[in-house]
């Protein structure tokens, strides 16, 4: 950690940087002692908002609130003071809270920016108040600093899908495909594909994934993830398939969430067989199942009444099973009744170990 007494050689800007590092390497209390022993020459209006922004982030209400009260106090409250409370009380549920902040911005004289608005619209959406989205939404549309940012469309179609507005999503999802410009194409494409795919409209997924395939660089394992879920959303299993063995082609090194995709989609629809050839397939391929993958498996063969399959699949999967991480526990029951019952004393106690 830097030494205090170096700092007055630093600026309030450095200071606000090195505490933003500190409580996010070594947690907020320590970020709370750098910020008490740097000299009070240096607590600016940007010191006391990266304090303000580490409590935020922290989901640190009360000691938020106090903070930004102090703010107020010292005449240093700025747009992103006001954006970190909102962020907060967004997180935290209290949308009733984000309005009575948004109206303190204006009559403090500062303008909104995309993200106040974006939070705000998501918090109707959250609550369901479409007429209260739909009057922000224009306030929004005819705001010409922001209303090119895609993602209060983004946040505004969200509503209207929450609400079951088919016709108003698509609109929305429509308009804001129009600025979707620059390096954050991509995951502004892979939004639109689920958007697309939970109203329906298989048409724009698939042209929505043809302009994927358009975006410079290498395409990651992360679209073909959202547009296989999104064809599976829409049952369509044909695609699915085309869509996994274009990702096979072209990736060598395996993501097993792909495939991992299409094996829960076999089991949903009761295709073990399908299944099981997948797996098998990605073994002779040389990768290796994740327990996820063998967790999927064991519940199709105890759903099956295939038990004998169902222990030896999750004994791979406990084996497979990250630190901190659990297995199905509904399977896991059901195979360690079915060694009691056995009388399989050795097996049971060994899958317990894995526990």
């Amino acid at each position: 950690m830097r030494d205090n007494k170096l700092d007055y050689k630093a600026s309030a800007g450095d200071v606000a940087i090195q505490l933003d590092l500190i409580s996010k390497v070594h947690g907020l209390e320590q970020g709370e002692k750098y910020f008490n022993e740097t000299q009070n020459s240096l607590r600016s209006f940007k010191t006391y908002g990266a304090l303000l922004n580490c409590y935020s982030q922290k989901n640190s209400l009360e000691k938020a609130e106090t903070i930004m009260q102090k703010t107020r106090d010292m005449g240093f409250a700025t747009p992103l003071s006001y954006n970190a409370m909102l962020g907060l009380h967004s997180r935290l549920g209290k949308h009733e809270k984000l309005d009575n902040v948004m109206q303190e911005m204006e009559e403090n004289g500062f303008s909104w920016d995309a993200f106040t608005y974006c939070l705000q619209l998501n918090a109707y959406g959250d609550t369901s108040d479409i007429e209260g989205m739909e009057k922000l939404l224009v306030k929004f549309e005819t705001d010409t600093v922001v209303n090119s940012d895609w993602n209060g469309y983004i946040a505004a179609a969200n509503a209207y899908v929450k609400a079951g507005f088919k016709e108003k999503t698509v609109k929305m999802l429509k308009k804001s495909e129009q600025f979707m410009k620059g390096t954050l194409r991509r995951f502004g494409y892979e939004i639109l594909l689920t958007l697309y795919a939970t109203v329906g409209n298989k048409a724009d997924v698939y042209r929505i994934w043809d302009l994927c395939k358009t975006l410079d660089g290498k395409f990651l394992n992360a679209g073909y993830v959202c547009m296989i879920s999104s064809l599976l959303k829409l049952d369509d299993m044909d695609g699915t398939e085309k869509t996994f063995e274009e990702w096979m082609s072209r990736h060598k090194l395996i993501d097993f969430r792909v495939p991992n995709l299409l094996i829960r989609a076999y089991c949903n629809k009761g295709l073990l067989k399908k299944a099981e050839q997948l797996v098998n397939r990605m073994i002779e391929k040389g990768e290796e199942p994740t327990s996820v993958t063998w967790n999927i498996l064991a519940a199709e063969y105890h759903d099956n009444n295939q038990m004998e399959k169902a222990v030896d699949t999750m004994k791979k999967a406990l084996m497979a099973t990250p630190q901190g991480r659990k297995p199905n526990p509904v399977t896991l029951r059901a195979c360690l009744g079915d060694l009691k019952d056995k009388g399989d004393v050795d097996s049971e106690t060994e899958m317990q170990l894995w526990i």
